[in-house]
């Protein structure tokens, strides 16, 4: 691809605790070697890792390494790298991912360590906003909305000491479009999907993380809808010659998941009934800025990654055209909100069309990106809120209906007090660690579809 190859000792650093040739990007003035185009919409600024990965074509095997940088981390009994990897998106397009691998020190046990594919919550759609790129990646969840939260965005990897300690290897996707290069497909599911599976072939494919075959992928939010999807794509958990065939997925867990599949109208899809749905997406969520922004992140999103079929001026008025572009391209989710509300006011909703065109082809995007409507290939359990306003409950309930009238073990927990959708993960955290334990000891799940589960 263009990019010199660096010894084990330069990737790895002085512990050469990477078995593997790599092509590493880190340390390298590939910024100026590999100008950046300028682009219509000036992009935010990166990092030379991310900036040089940009510009790198996605040639490769599915979770196929491409670079990796060390990462300092103050995690017990770890050592950690920023990564860039070969994955694709819902349309088998080859893309580039970035993310983190954290793994324990010392020999990994025989038949190799499992391994926890994390898939993180909304973050936003521009280059800058992938979880990887924070100073300080490599620490437990922390929430911008909460009280505790100390940036500008959520980062960090929950449950990661916890993991590290049990022996578990860890991984956590930007996803694409979040560091390395293209257009973020915000929302669409199976493609994030995609990059939380690919993110396991990859330490996979790292000798010296010992990573095994057996894993867990779980997520929050836009990650839940992830792990939801990623348990149904047999397809493509079973596909031969990547970087590390053979996964064996025990199980998924998903912290207040969104599923759009749940909106499609009953009865034909038409341009009218694709229109009732578009307009009652956005009516659900327009009861406040915050949340009218994932509409416009979504639809954002799925052009990004139909851009042959789908046009912004299909479902956004000429001004919105512009301004959606321009503020998705360079804002994370919090500032494109404000942004939003600067602009607009409460008039937020005049960015859409009252008449959407092309509304079948719109609609069927957002179903389709749910992934492959079939049953999940290995237990999921659904934890959530009562004040959930972001991820409305009724897309999980409904989503465990119907998976469960498929012949899949879908269980669903609806947490202990009044929790927002901010609280779900930390309050999931103990009840999803022996639950991931199980899975992994070979331990049958209890029949999700008996009953639905109240924790006291």
């Amino acid at each position: 691809m263009g990019i010199a190859a660096i010894p084990d000792r330069a990737v790895a650093g002085n512990s050469g605790d990477l078995n593997m040739r790599i092509h590493s990007l880190a340390g390298l003035a590939l910024a100026a070697i590999l100008p950046l185009a300028a682009p219509a919409t000036a992009q935010p600024a990166v990092a030379p890792f991310y900036a040089a990965i940009g510009q790198t074509k996605p040639l490769g095997r599915l979770g196929e390494v491409i670079a990796a940088q060390r990462v300092a981390t103050s995690v017990p009994g770890a050592v950690a790298w920023r990564i860039a990897y070969i994955s694709s998106d819902m349309a088998d397009k080859k893309t580039i991912s970035t993310g983190l691998v954290v793994v324990p020190k010392g020999r990994a046990p025989k038949g190799g360590r499992p391994v926890m594919s994390w898939a993180h919550g909304t973050t936003g759609t521009a280059e800058s906003c992938g979880p990887s790129q924070v100073l300080n990646p490599v620490v437990p969840l922390n929430e911008y909305f909460l009280p505790d939260g100390n940036s500008w965005t959520d980062y960090g990897v929950p449950a990661v000491a916890e993991f590290i300690k049990a022996g578990y290897v860890v991984v956590a996707t930007d996803y694409q479009g979040l560091g390395g290069g293209g257009r973020h497909e915000y929302q669409m599911a199976e493609t994030q999907a995609r990059d939380a599976i690919d993110a396991i072939r990859a330490v996979g494919s790292m000798k010296s993380t010992g990573a095994g075959h057996k894993a867990v992928i779980y997520g929050w939010s836009q990650g839940a809808a992830a792990a939801l999807a990623a348990a149904s794509t047999p397809d493509y958990l079973a596909r031969k010659g990547t970087a590390f065939d053979g996964i064996d997925l025990v199980g998924a867990v998903a912290m207040a998941p969104p599923d759009f599949r749940t909106l499609a109208p009953k009865g034909p899809l038409t341009d009218a009934s694709g229109q009732a749905m578009l307009a009652e997406t956005a009516k659900s969520l327009s009861n406040s800025v915050n949340n009218f922004n994932h509409v416009v992140m979504t639809l954002w999103g799925a052009q990004a990654a139909y851009p042959d079929k789908l046009k912004l001026s299909d479902v956004f008025t000429d001004d919105g055209v512009k301004f959606v572009d321009e503020v998705m391209a360079n804002k994370c989710v919090h500032a494109s909100s404000d942004t939003i509300s600067y602009t607009y006011g409460d008039q937020f909703g005049a960015l859409l069309r009252p008449d959407p065109v092309h509304a079948k082809d719109w609609a069927q995007t957002l179903i389709d990106s749910a992934g492959p409507d079939v049953k999940p290939v290995a237990p999921v359990i659904i934890y959530w809120g009562t004040r959930d306003t972001v991820a409305p409950p009724i897309m999980h309930k409904l989503y465990r209906e119907h998976m469960c009238q498929l012949g899949g073990n879908v269980a669903r927990v609806q947490l202990a007090g009044n929790l927002t959708h901010f609280a779900t993960p930390a309050a999931s955290q103990p009840l999803y660690l022996p639950w991931i334990a199980d899975r992994l000891a070979g331990k049958p799940a209890p029949d999700g579809c008996a009953a639905e589960q109240v924790q006291n």
